[in-house]
Protein backbone atom coordinates (compact mmCIF):
# COMPACT_ATOMS: atom_id res chain seq x y z
CA UNK A 1 0.00 0.00 0.00
CA UNK A 2 1.26 3.43 -0.86
CA UNK A 3 2.22 5.46 2.19
CA UNK A 4 1.85 2.53 4.60
CA UNK A 5 4.77 0.45 5.85
CA UNK A 6 4.65 -2.61 8.04
CA UNK A 7 6.90 -5.17 9.60
CA UNK A 8 5.83 -8.35 11.36
CA UNK A 9 7.23 -8.80 14.86
CA UNK A 10 7.24 -11.59 17.40
CA UNK A 11 6.46 -11.16 21.04
CA UNK A 12 9.44 -11.54 23.30
CA UNK A 13 9.67 -11.47 27.05
CA UNK A 14 6.90 -9.89 29.10
CA UNK A 15 7.50 -7.81 32.22
CA UNK A 16 5.77 -6.09 35.07
CA UNK A 17 7.80 -2.95 35.79
CA UNK A 18 7.20 -1.13 39.07
CA UNK A 19 8.63 2.35 39.44
CA UNK A 20 8.89 3.82 42.93
CA UNK A 21 8.11 7.35 44.17
CA UNK A 22 10.56 10.04 43.07
CA UNK A 23 11.73 8.14 39.97
CA UNK A 24 11.06 9.35 36.42
CA UNK A 25 9.09 7.16 34.01
CA UNK A 26 11.05 7.65 30.79
CA UNK A 27 14.43 7.57 32.48
CA UNK A 28 13.44 4.39 34.38
CA UNK A 29 12.17 2.63 31.23
CA UNK A 30 15.40 3.38 29.36
CA UNK A 31 17.48 2.05 32.29
CA UNK A 32 15.24 -1.04 32.46
CA UNK A 33 15.72 -1.67 28.71
CA UNK A 34 19.51 -1.40 29.05
CA UNK A 35 19.53 -3.72 32.09
CA UNK A 36 17.42 -6.36 30.31
CA UNK A 37 19.14 -5.86 26.92
CA UNK A 38 15.87 -4.86 25.22
CA UNK A 39 16.13 -3.13 21.84
CA UNK A 40 12.42 -2.82 21.06
CA UNK A 41 9.27 -3.00 23.16
CA UNK A 42 5.79 -1.70 23.78
CA UNK A 43 4.01 -0.37 26.87
CA UNK A 44 0.84 -2.45 27.15
CA UNK A 45 -0.68 -0.59 30.10
CA UNK A 46 0.25 1.56 33.08
CA UNK A 47 -1.43 2.82 36.23
CA UNK A 48 -0.25 4.95 39.11
CA UNK A 49 0.21 8.59 40.00
CA UNK A 50 2.66 11.29 38.95
CA UNK A 51 3.97 14.75 39.85
CA UNK A 52 6.05 17.17 37.79
CA UNK A 53 4.78 15.93 34.43
CA UNK A 54 6.18 17.50 31.26
CA UNK A 55 4.44 16.94 27.95
CA UNK A 56 3.56 18.67 24.72
CA UNK A 57 0.65 19.15 22.40
CA UNK A 58 0.62 20.30 18.80
CA UNK A 59 -0.87 23.78 18.39
CA UNK A 60 -4.13 24.10 16.51
CA UNK A 61 -3.53 24.83 12.83
CA UNK A 62 0.11 23.69 12.93
CA UNK A 63 1.69 22.55 9.68
CA UNK A 64 4.48 20.04 9.04
CA UNK A 65 7.23 19.77 10.00
CA UNK A 66 6.49 19.89 13.72
CA UNK A 67 8.90 22.41 15.19
CA UNK A 68 9.08 24.02 18.64
CA UNK A 69 7.01 27.09 17.64
CA UNK A 70 4.27 24.67 16.54
CA UNK A 71 4.17 22.91 19.92
CA UNK A 72 2.63 23.82 23.23
CA UNK A 73 4.89 22.76 26.12
CA UNK A 74 3.01 22.00 29.34
CA UNK A 75 4.43 21.31 32.79
CA UNK A 76 2.10 20.27 35.59
CA UNK A 77 2.65 19.78 39.28
CA UNK A 78 0.62 17.05 40.89
CA UNK A 79 -0.28 14.78 42.25
CA UNK A 80 -2.18 13.52 39.21
CA UNK A 81 -3.67 10.09 38.52
CA UNK A 82 -1.91 8.23 35.72
CA UNK A 83 -4.88 7.04 33.65
CA UNK A 84 -3.02 6.14 30.49
CA UNK A 85 0.48 5.63 29.17
CA UNK A 86 1.23 4.20 25.79
CA UNK A 87 4.18 4.09 23.51
CA UNK A 88 7.23 2.16 22.53
CA UNK A 89 10.94 1.73 22.91
CA UNK A 90 12.70 1.38 19.58
CA UNK A 91 16.39 1.00 18.75
CA UNK A 92 17.91 4.36 17.84
CA UNK A 93 20.47 5.10 15.17
CA UNK A 94 23.16 5.61 17.85
CA UNK A 95 22.77 2.00 19.13
CA UNK A 96 20.71 3.16 22.09
CA UNK A 97 17.00 2.93 22.76
CA UNK A 98 14.59 5.77 22.03
CA UNK A 99 11.52 5.98 24.24
CA UNK A 100 8.40 7.53 22.67
CA UNK A 101 5.52 7.83 25.13
CA UNK A 102 2.15 9.56 25.32
CA UNK A 103 0.58 10.16 28.73
CA UNK A 104 -2.91 10.84 30.05
CA UNK A 105 -3.41 12.16 33.57
CA UNK A 106 -6.46 13.08 35.63
CA UNK A 107 -6.56 16.15 37.85
CA UNK A 108 -8.46 16.03 41.15
CA UNK A 109 -11.30 17.83 39.32
CA UNK A 110 -11.64 14.87 36.95
CA UNK A 111 -10.28 16.84 33.99
CA UNK A 112 -8.00 14.66 31.85
CA UNK A 113 -4.91 16.13 30.20
CA UNK A 114 -2.09 14.64 28.20
CA UNK A 115 0.11 14.52 25.17
CA UNK A 116 3.61 13.52 24.08
CA UNK A 117 5.46 12.91 27.35
CA UNK A 118 8.90 14.38 27.97
CA UNK A 119 8.99 12.77 31.43
CA UNK A 120 7.01 12.51 34.65
CA UNK A 121 8.05 11.82 38.22
CA UNK A 122 6.22 9.11 40.15
CA UNK A 123 4.13 10.24 43.11
CA UNK A 124 2.98 7.06 44.94
CA UNK A 125 3.59 4.22 42.49
CA UNK A 126 3.66 3.26 38.82
CA UNK A 127 2.93 -0.23 37.49
CA UNK A 128 3.72 -0.86 33.82
CA UNK A 129 2.96 -3.97 31.79
CA UNK A 130 5.61 -4.20 29.09
CA UNK A 131 6.24 -6.55 26.16
CA UNK A 132 9.52 -6.95 24.31
CA UNK A 133 9.23 -6.85 20.51
CA UNK A 134 11.50 -9.17 18.53
CA UNK A 135 12.08 -7.55 15.13
CA UNK A 136 14.95 -6.47 12.91
CA UNK A 137 15.14 -3.65 10.38
CA UNK A 138 13.31 -1.13 12.57
CA UNK A 139 14.91 2.01 14.02
CA UNK A 140 13.85 5.48 15.08
CA UNK A 141 15.12 8.43 12.99
CA UNK A 142 14.18 12.07 12.72
CA UNK A 143 11.66 12.44 9.91
CA UNK A 144 12.44 15.22 7.44
CA UNK A 145 8.73 15.48 6.60
CA UNK A 146 7.32 15.36 10.13
CA UNK A 147 10.24 17.04 11.91
CA UNK A 148 10.11 14.55 14.78
CA UNK A 149 11.64 11.18 15.62
CA UNK A 150 9.61 8.41 14.03
CA UNK A 151 9.91 4.71 13.28
CA UNK A 152 11.82 3.82 10.14
CA UNK A 153 11.06 0.40 8.65
CA UNK A 154 13.74 -1.07 6.44
CA UNK A 155 12.34 -2.31 3.15
CA UNK A 156 12.94 -5.96 2.39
Amino acid sequence: MKGVYCKEWNQGRRYIVKIEPGQKIKESLIQFAKQENIQNGVVVSAVGSVVKAGFRGIKSGAKLPITEPRMRIIELEGPLELVGLEGNLIASEDNGVDCHLHIMMAKSSGEVVGGHMFDAEIFASCEIMFTEILVSGVERHVSKTGGISTIYIEEE
